[in-house]
């Protein structure tokens, strides 16, 4: 990736979640000559599916090729190099490098998008440097400055914005960066092994690390149970007054929060979440209990990774994205349809972006440019809300609504964050019908707490047998009434039935993208059948 801008070559990176029609899709849209791949993914670039690798003219894997992947390569007119050929090669022939001009084209990078084929973003190297010197300015405003001894844990995929930017400013300021070995259920044990200072993911990722303190919490004695609690309470005191987390109550630090903090590796000091709104809920426990900086940011592929980002010790921030990103600018537009105006007050609309760091345009889609960029403003499709301190809250995604049979506009994505915050859920995709006048979900259950649900209840068996039950499914259509009311949501936002789904939606990557967002039309297809029998019945239950 660095080699390509010193010789002002395009990267184009491929997610390996993408399987290989989209593989293929991108090798052609972007005319891509040169692949690099890992070598137990070579098989899925060589394969019949995969019919625009013939246009390849070199493939080079980063340990060492099969003869038969060689001869494979051979007889597509594709030249293969292990990593060590390629490297000697380069010996050989050394070229000094060519450095870009700032509007030359750095990378395309690919959205992996819930639907449709995956959008090319052209990011130059000004949208790349711009991103890298903005992070710098924001930093020299905090006491706590990042060092070369700074280490960031990389477990996103590369071809995520977010990571992308993190890795290019970790290596700007000459700090290390260290990759998970593949498994992301075990990225705790890398965790304790990396001891990384710098975490950043997407809010899964931290609803994990809240779930585990929360089981751990329930096993032990009531009395330091309520000691947790009580240090908790103590500590959110002061940090609501204005004291800062480290200095808020080192004692509560000391007795019961280091041991939150030894979970992530013993030395983290900044704690960033982005892809998607993180709930307060889970938000101020990090503050609170990590003993390092939480915030979070907002931002897409097409803003290179940062539009908005939220400070450090800042508890009036809590539950927001923060102001705008250095070089950027934000405004609402109204979205009628919705109800959103930003005139009235609070302030809320669709909202746009411009900037240094902000795209140039999809490659090879013009008509889909001019939707989005608009007298020189993108338009995100993500509705915010100013709030009265100039910081954004999300709150709703234009694309995500849908309108129920009885005229009322549902965000989807809204509700699936209020109702995944009840501990019986794992993961919960919500479904409505404009043809319908009710609500329904695929609830994934949470492992550990429906198993403790089923000891309680008499039940045994696996978690497929429990799924089966009809009083675990039950059980859930209360837990979720129940975050509905503490959330004050509407009546038709309630969930009115459920179809329980043994299995996490991650592990069948057809379903979600590479940064856990649901494709909705893939689970609309997966579910239809089951989908269409629970309205049938709901329905049927509703006349008698």
């Amino acid at each position: 990736m660095e080699a390509c801008s010193a010789h002002s070559l395009i990267c184009v990176p491929l997610y390996d979640t993408l399987g290989p029609g989209a593989v293929d899709f991108i090798i052609e849209h972007a005319e891509i000559d040169i692949v690099f791949v890992q070598d137990k993914k070579v098989k899925e670039i060589l394969n019949s599916e995969c019919t625009h690798a013939k246009r390849l003219k070199l493939l080079v894997c980063f340990t060492s090729l099969q003869q038969e992947e060689k001869d494979k390569a051979v007889s597509m007119s594709i030249k293969p190099y292990s990593w060590n050929e390629f490297l000697n090669m380069g010996k050989e022939n050394p070229s000094e490098p060519s450095p870009p001009q700032p509007l030359d084209i750095c990378t395309i990078m690919y959205t992996s998008g819930t639907s449709g084929e995956p959008k090319g973003v052209i990011l130059t190297h000004e949208n790349m440097t711009a991103s890298v010197t903005g992070v710098d300015h924001f930093m020299e405003q905090f006491e706590d400055k990042m060092t070369v001894d700074d280490v960031y844990i990389s477990f996103l995929p590369l071809a995520h914005i977010l990571d992308r930017m993190i890795e290019e400013f970790f290596f700007h300021r000459g700090a290390s960066v260290g990759y998970f070995h593949g498994n992301i259920n075990e990225i705790q044990e890398d965790m304790m092994e990396l001891k990384p200072t710098f975490l950043a993911g997407v809010p899964r990722v931290y609803e994990k690390v809240h779930e585990g303190v929360l089981k751990a919490l329930d096993e032990l004695n009531p009395f330091r149970r309520s000691m947790f609690h009580l240090l908790y309470n103590f500590k959110l005191k002061w940090m609501n007054l204005g004291h800062k987390q480290k200095y808020a109550s080192r004692l509560a630090d000391l007795l019961a929060f280091r041991k939150v903090k030894n979970r992530l590796g013993g030395r983290i000091r900044l704690i960033v979440s982005g892809g998607a709104p993180l709930s307060s809920e889970v938000e101020e426990f990090l503050r609170v209990t990590s003993c390092g900086f939480v915030l979070q940011g907002y931002g897409l592929t097409e803003t290179c990774g940062l539009a908005t980002i939220g400070h450090p010790d800042e508890m009036c921030m809590l539950g927001t994205v923060g102001p705008p990103f250095v070089f950027t600018e934000v405004r609402l537009e109204g979205v009628p349809e919705m109800g959103y105006d930003p005139l009235e007050d609070p302030p809320r609309g669709e909202i746009c972006v411009r900037g240094r760091t902000t795209f140039t345009g999809y490659y090879k889609n013009p008509e889909l440019t001019k939707e989005v960029i608009k007298d020189g403003w993108f338009h995100t499709g993500d509705i915010g809300e100013m709030m009265p301190n100039g910081v954004v809250k999300i709150i709703d995604r234009k694309k995500n609504v849908i309108k129920l049979s009885q005229g009322e506009y549902v965000a989807m994505e809204y509700l699936e964050k209020v109702y995944g915050i009840a501990p019986i859920v794992e993961d919960i995709w919500v479904y409505g019908d404009s043809f319908k006048s009710m609500l329904v979900a695929i609830v994934v259950p949470h492992e550990g707490n429906a198993k403790k649900w089923a000891d309680q209840n008499g039940h045994k068996g696996s978690i497929p047998d429990l799924c089966s039950l009809q009083e675990l499914n039950q059980y859930i259509l209360l837990e979720l009434k129940s975050a509905a009311e503490r959330n004050k949501l509407r009546g038709f936002e309630n969930i009115k039935g459920v179809i329980l789904e043994p299995q996490p939606f991650e592990f069948d990557k057809d379903l979600v993208t590479a940064t856990m967002k649901k494709r909705r039309e893939r689970l609309l297809k997966r579910y239809k059948v089951e989908i269409d029998g629970l309205y049938q019945r709901l329905n049927a239950a509703a006349k008698r």
